[in-house]
C-alpha cells in the first residue's frame, strides 16, 4: 500500500535569471496526499510541468508511476468541437464513468455537452472525472477546486481524499486551510527569502 508513486532528488530549475527550484527533494507514496503551496511565480506550475516532463531540469532525478493531471484551466485542456463525455471515454481506463457523477454534482447532460456550453466548474468537475477514469497511480491536481464553490469543493476533495487507497495525489493550491485540511504533508516553495 505504501509504494512510491513519485520520487524527486536534487532537482534544479530555472532561467537565465531565475532559479525556480534548487536541489529539491520530495517523495509521494501511494495513500498520500501532498500540497505544494506558494505564492504566483515561484515555480509551482513548472514543477509540475517537470514532473510530467514537458520540462526538462537542469539538474536532479524524477521517477513516477502512471500519472493523470488537473489542470487549473479545464477549457485548455478540452477540444471545442467534441463533446465532454466522447474526450473523456478517448482517454478512460475504467468506462464506468457514472459512479462518479453524482459525487461531482455531474449529470449525463452536461457530460454529453460540448465544452462551451459547461461553466468553468462544471468543465473543470469533467476534467476531475477524466482523470480518476484514467487510473493513475499519481493524481497531479494544480488548483482543482478553485472555480468551484464552497459545498462543490468540499464534495470534490471528499471524493479525492476517498481515493487515496489507490493514488497518492500532489496538489498545488493557495489555500493553505484547503491544504490544512487535506494533507499528510504540506510543502512550501519559493518563502526562502522572507
Amino acid at each position: 500500500m505504501n509504494d512510491t508513486v513519485l520520487k524527486i532528488e536534487n532537482l534544479s530549475f530555472g532561467y537565465t535569471d531565475k532559479m525556480l527550484l534548487k536541489d529539491f527533494n520530495l517523495t509521494v507514496k501511494r495513500g498520500e496526499l501532498v500540497s505544494i503551496v506558494g505564492k504566483s511565480g515561484v515555480g509551482k506550475s513548472t514543477l509540475f510541468e517537470l514532473i510530467a516532463k514537458n520540462l526538462k531540469p537542469k539538474s536532479g532525478k524524477i521517477e513516477s508511476k502512471k500519472i493523470a493531471w488537473i489542470f487549473q484551466d479545464p477549457y485548455s485542456s478540452f477540444h471545442p468541437s467534441y463533446t465532454v463525455i466522447n474526450q473523456i471515454l478517448e482517454v478512460a481506463k475504467d468506462k464506468n464513468y457514472k459512479q462518479y457523477l453524482k459525487q461531482l454534482s455531474l449529470n449525463e447532460a452536461l457530460v454529453n455537452a460540448l465544452p462551451h456550453e459547461l461553466s468553468g466548474g462544471q468543465l473543470q468537475r469533467c476534467s476531475i472525472l477524466r482523470a480518476l477514469l484514467m487510473k493513475p497511480d499519481l493524481l497531479l491536481c494544480d488548483e482543482p477546486t478553485s472555480a468551484l464553490d464552497n459545498v462543490v469543493q468540499l464534495d470534490t476533495m471528499k471524493l479525492l481524499v476517498s481515493l487515496l487507497d489507490k493514488i497518492g495525489i500532489l496538489l498545488i493550491t493557495h489555500d493553505i486551510d484547503l491544504a490544512k485540511w487535506a494533507s499528510d504533508k504540506i510543502v512550501k516553495i519559493g518563502f526562502e527569502n522572507e
